[in-house]
């Protein structure tokens, strides 16, 4: 069975946020991230939904609950409460 992690929320600014995005790879692997993707919503390109998949539930739940990653969410300029769920395959 694998995870995904799906988010989706607003930034400021897109390229900001993207920086700190890719900035933050060694935090998506150390939780053993096999694949992500970002999508921008057409009419606002800061509205965004983000996907990544981990091998277990477990990975994904510790990564969504790492302190860093909110800290990292916030220097990357994501305004409000970023909506997080877990999905699995079947």
């Amino acid at each position: 069975m694998t995870a995904m992690l799906a988010v989706r929320h607003h930034v400021r600014d897109y390229a900001a946020w993207r920086k700190v995005y890719e900035d933050a790879e060694s935090m998506r692997v150390q939780y053993g991230c096999t694949a992500q993707r970002v999508m921008r919503m057409p009419d606002d390109q800061n509205e965004l939904f983000i996907t990544h998949d981990f091998p277990t539930v477990k990975q994904a739940e510790d990564f969504a609950r790492n302190p860093a990653l909110r800290d990292a969410m916030d220097h990357a300029g994501v305004e409000g409460t970023p909506r997080m769920e877990i999905y699995t395959d079947i």
